[in-house]
């Protein structure tokens, strides 16, 4: 997330900027974030980064795979199926620096490397949320694309489950769903309404944000953490929910 509050204060700035000048380093061959961005869909790309979270783990065919959410002091990336054996997954908590060398590539919007195998470094850091509540109707949103963001004082909409009843959120983007499914809500700010995500693969059913959501009435105010993903919009997989202060 004293005597010497001072000592406390200057050792705190000090690990700030350890950490910052950490964030900042790469390796030989490695891309900054701005050389990753410019980089066209297929090419090869090689990023170092720091894990913010693990979306899920699985064996496919006997390869270990997993699901990333990476991020430097420039940007952010989502590494999807990568070459991943489950210890080295128990790993990469979050804040722990990695190398991957993979294949950009592009999901209805969402930027990502695909094809990709994934080595732990020595470092860590952890970015802070960005607040874009104001931003969510810009155009240039998409610039901050899988990075750890956040929303304030946005208010529950209602959704029309199958049954056509207005509810707070619906299991699977159409309520076909149930406990357990990825939680679709509708919130808005400044007259405009959007539908965020609470990923079951991020944040399973026995998450705190999962049961959050699923306490949620119409009309609540709240503020909120997550990453800024991308399907044919902006479609935030949300892993805080809290009243808004």
């Amino acid at each position: 997330m004293k005597r010497a509050m001072t000592f406390l204060m200057t050792s705190a700035m000090i690990l700030t900027m350890a950490a910052a000048v950490t964030a900042e380093e790469k390796g030989e061959g490695v891309m900054t974030y701005e050389e990753y961005a410019q980089a066209q869909i297929d090419d090869e790309v090689v990023i170092e980064a720091y894990v913010q979270a693990k979306q899920s783990w699985w064996e496919n065919e006997g390869v270990g795979t997993a699901t990333l959410y990476l991020a430097d002091e420039d940007g952010a990336y989502f590494i999807y199926n990568a070459a991943v054996e489950e210890e080295a997954y128990e790993e990469m908590v979050e804040g722990q620096k990695v190398k991957v060398t993979g294949y950009k590539a592009e999901w209805s919007g969402e930027i990502e490397i695909v094809d990709a195998e994934v080595e732990i470094e020595e470092g860590n850091w952890i970015a802070e949320p960005v607040d874009v509540t104001e931003k969510l109707a810009d155009e240039d949103l998409i610039d901050l694309q899988n990075q750890k963001v956040a929303f304030k004082g946005m208010t529950v909409e209602a959704s029309e489950d199958p049954e056509g009843n207005e509810v707070a959120f619906l299991y699977n983007y159409d309520g076909s769903g149930e406990q357990g499914s990825d939680l679709y809500f509708n919130v808005s700010v400044d007259g405009n309404t959007y539908t965020f995500t609470v990923e079951s693969y991020l944040c399973d059913a026995e998450s705190e944000v999962y049961k959050a959501v699923e306490a949620l009435e119409i009309g609540d105010v709240v503020d909120m953490e997550g990453f800024l993903y991308w399907y044919e919009g902006a479609n935030p997989h949300i892993t805080m929910v809290a009243a808004a202060e």
